[in-house]
C-alpha cells in the first residue's frame, strides 16, 4: 500500500473508531481510489457506509472485500448484516454462517445469526 493510501486509511479508521463514519468515508474513498485492490480499505469503507445506514454501498464494498480476500470473516459477517437490513434473511443467514464457520465460537457472529433467524 502506498504511503499516502495508508495514511488516508489510518485517518479513516480513527474517525470510524470515534463514531464519525461520514467523515471516515471521505478519507477511505480517497484511499480506495489509490488502492482499489486492498481488502482492508474496502472493509473499513463498508463499515463506514453501514454505520451511515447506506446498506447498498456497504454491501457493495463488503462484496468487493470478499472478492479480494475470501478468508475475510468480518466481510462475510458485514455482508450478512447488510442483507438482513435489506430484508434478504436467507442470504444474510448464509453469509453470517460462513463467518461463523471461519471463526467458530465468535459470540458476536452467533448473536447476530440468532437475532435474524428468530
Amino acid at each position: 500500500m502506498s504511503e499516502l493510501a495508508y495514511s488516508l486509511y489510518q485517518k479513516g479508521l480513527k474517525l470510524l473508531k470515534l463514531n464519525r463514519p461520514g467523515q471516515a468515508i471521505l478519507f477511505l474513498e480517497e484511499a480506495k481510489n489509490l488502492e482499489p485492490g486492498k481488502g482492508s480499505i474496502r472493509e473499513a469503507l463498508a463499515r463506514s457506509y453501514y454505520n451511515c445506514r447506506r446498506f447498498d454501498l456497504a454491501r457493495e464494498h463488503f462484496e468487493k472485500a470478499i472478492e479480494i480476500d475470501p478468508t475475510n470473516d468480518y466481510a462475510y459477517f458485514g455482508l450478512g448484516l447488510c442483507l438482513a437490513k435489506q430484508g434478504d434473511i436467507a442470504k444474510a443467514a448464509g453469509h453470517i454462517k460462513m463467518a461463523l464457520a471461519m471463526k467458530p465460537g465468535n459470540s458476536v457472529y452467533q448473536r447476530a445469526l440468532d437475532k435474524i433467524q428468530y
